[in-house]
């Protein structure tokens, strides 16, 4: 089998435990003063670069790399997977008000991989801020070299895959939980090695194609209304004009 070297994406989105607010300019959701974590699905993605680790051995698992592209803030995540096990970090920083599309993080990913050559690549299926799960299929390629297999989730059961190396793989939220990061590996983490560069050092075009006109909270749910007999729904539901 080929030794592995392992590139896992770590997105820093707001925290899945926080209530999402509205900007009062209504052009997106408010970040400022609010709590943010490495994305669930990339954390998934760090564990399960570790669990190959832990099952195939370090001599078949060269070297683990997070990856992020973000604002200045976005080492807290990246130092969160060096925390979780991951080897050195690389962050493409951008502005803070600087907006990556997927086929922008997906060009990003590209210039790191042909710079790295990583032969397996791990992302989230799909980040909770804006659940696009595009960007590991836009950088997903057909490589010839070794094979992987790997199973998921389909329709009435689970679907085993044999895949060419290099491989680009997206982890969903069922395929393992994050060990809990103690302390000694938060303090490990800091002398980990983390590279920096910027989108120019990639002459990557970042320009927006896609254009927020507005966004808005949704209704308030009305509240429900208990009955005590199968007449009494559907008289209700014959008032309401859901039956005639």
């Amino acid at each position: 089998m080929t030794v592995l070297k392992i590139l896992v994406g770590c997105k820093r989105v707001i925290d899945f435990a926080v209530k999402i607010r509205v900007n009062s300019a209504r052009t997106a959701v408010e970040t400022a003063n609010i709590k943010h974590s490495l994305n669930p699905f990339d954390e998934i993605g760090v564990q399960e670069a570790i669990n190959l680790r832990e099952v195939l051995g370090k001599d078949k698992v060269s070297e683990i790399i997070a990856l992020t592209c973000g604002p200045s803030k976005s080492q807290e995540q990246l130092r969160t997977a060096l925390a979780m096990g991951a080897d050195r970090a690389i962050h493409v920083e951008t502005s803070e008000d600087q907006t990556l599309e997927p086929l922008n993080v997906a060009k990003i990913f590209k210039a790191i991989i042909e710079k790295e050559n990583p032969n397996l690549v791990i992302l989230g299926k799909q980040a909770i801020d804006d659940d696009s799960n595009q960007t590991g299929q836009m950088l997903a390629v057909d490589i010839n070299e070794d094979n992987i297999t790997v199973t998921r989730e389909v329709d009435g059961g689970l679907e085993t895959i044999r895949s060419k190396l290099p491989a680009i793989v997206t982890t969903d939220l069922r395929l393992n939980e994050p060990k809990f990061v103690t302390l000694p590996n938060i303090m490990k983490a800091r002398k980990k090695p983390l590279t920096k560069f910027s989108l120019q050092d990639f002459n990557i075009d970042v320009t927006p194609r896609l254009e927020i006109i507005s966004v808005t909270e949704p209704s308030t749910r009305q509240s429900g209304t208990r009955v005590d007999s199968v007449d009494d729904l559907i008289s209700k539901l014959k008032s309401a004009g859901a039956l005639e």
